[in-house]
This record gives structure tokens, C-alpha cells and sequence, in this order.
């Protein structure tokens, strides 16, 4: 039976500095390769004999190659600050445009998206829920029956949340922006720094949506 105190495994590698890459290049084929019988993964296990990677990390070709990783590294974290302070500038200065729309449209399209939402998802969140249907109509003219529930607008503050929800959606193209931080250093910074632009612009365009939009910067910060 092989002695796997002997081996070390690719993420022991790489804890020991090397890359991937530097494994490949220096070591080749592992020298046990199959299916870990304790676990199942679609990954092989592959392991190294550590006296054959000792040996290889004392020679002229692995300081070589782990200088050349680190910088590479080092390069990559300048190239990523790069990017992240270019989109933190461009979110700061790209217009943002919100949509002028009068007080009926808005509220149209509001409670239109909500129930699309609503309709998507397997149930909307309680404080959003769209409003129960209301008594019967009694107002129908005589001799005929009502024909169903009258209209009855949704609460005050559930309009408000789902007017900011809509403009919020509207203005889901400025996205793009963040385009490149992907996983990168920054990503989060810069998602925060554009949600507060857009939520700022909705409110100054929209004074009665002022108080909502407030409210979700400090919640999403």
C-alpha cells in the first residue's frame, strides 16, 4: 500500500508556492494519479512523492520560475487596482438619465413590473405583496350583476417601494459599467458606489421617492 504521508496533493503545492503552471513544467505526470476512494470528485487526485518535489525545489529552475510566478502576481494586482480606480472614475462621472415619466405612468408601470416579478418568482416578499382583492362592486347599474372585485390600489408605501423598484430597473443598463471587475479587487466597492448613483438620481428626479431611495442606500451599503 502506497504511504500518502509521502505525497503531497496539487493544493499542498500550491501551498508551498507553487503554481499550477511550475507544477506542469517541473514535475510532469504525478506520480499517483486516480479517483480518491474516501471522496467522489470529477477531478483525478494527483499526488507528488515530496522527496522528488524537495529535490526539484533546490534547483536554479524552480527559484527561476517561482520569482517569474511572483512577479506575475505582483503585476496582476497593479493591472487589477488599475482597473478598479478607471471604473470607480467612470461611475462617477457617467450621467446618469432617469426617465421623466408622469405621476399615472409611473405608478402603470410600477405595479405592472411588480406583478411580473411577483408572477416569476414563488412569492413576493410580504412588506411587497401585491393588495388582496377587494368586496364586490356594489355600484352596478340595476339589473345586472357585478362583474367582479373593484380595483383597489396598493397601500401608499407599497407604491412608493415598487416606483423606486421599476426606475431602479429601468436604469439596469448602467451596469455595463462594471464590466472587468468580474472576481476582481474592488467589485463590491464599485456595485455599492453605482447603486447609491442611481438610487441619488431617482430621487432627484422623483422629490417623493427621496425618503425610499435614502432608505435603500443605507440598507444595500
Amino acid at each position: 500500500m502506497t504511504d500518502r504521508t509521502t505525497y503531497v496533493a496539487l493544493a499542498g503545492m500550491r501551498r508551498r508556492g507553487w503554481s499550477d503552471a511550475m507544477v506542469r513544467d517541473l514535475l510532469g505526470t504525478p506520480d499517483v494519479q486516480g479517483r480518491d476512494p474516501r471522496r467522489w470528485s470529477l477531478a483525478p487526485m494527483r499526488l507528488y512523492l515530496l522527496a522528488r518535489v524537495e529535490t526539484v525545489e533546490r534547483t536554479p529552475e524552480f527559484t527561476e520560475a517561482a520569482a517569474l510566478c511572483r512577479t506575475r502576481a505582483a503585476a496582476s494586482g497593479v493591472h487589477a487596482e488599475r482597473r478598479r480606480a478607471a471604473v470607480l472614475t467612470a461611475i462617477r462621472a457617467e450621467p446618469i438619465e432617469v426617465p421623466l415619466l408622469p405621476g399615472p405612468e409611473l405608478e402603470r408601470r410600477a405595479v405592472r413590473h411588480r406583478h411580473l416579478l411577483g408572477a416569476r418568482s414563488p412569492g413576493p416578499r410580504r412588506e411587497d405583496a401585491p393588495p388582496s382583492p377587494g368586496p364586490r362592486r356594489e355600484d352596478a347599474p340595476p339589473g345586472k350583476a357585478a362583474t367582479g372585485p373593484a380595483p383597489v390600489p396598493p397601500p401608499s408605501g407599497a407604491l412608493v417601494r415598487w416606483q423606486v423598484s421599476y426606475l431602479r430597473h429601468a436604469l439596469a443598463r448602467y451596469e455595463a459599467l462594471l464590466d472587468g471587475l468580474y472576481g476582481e479587487t474592488g467589485r463590491g466597492e464599485a456595485e455599492r458606489l453605482l447603486r447609491r448613483r442611481l438610487y441619488e438620481a431617482i430621487a432627484a428626479a422623483y422629490p417623493p421617492l427621496s425618503r425610499e431611495c435614502r432608505r435603500r442606500i443605507e440598507v444595500e451599503r
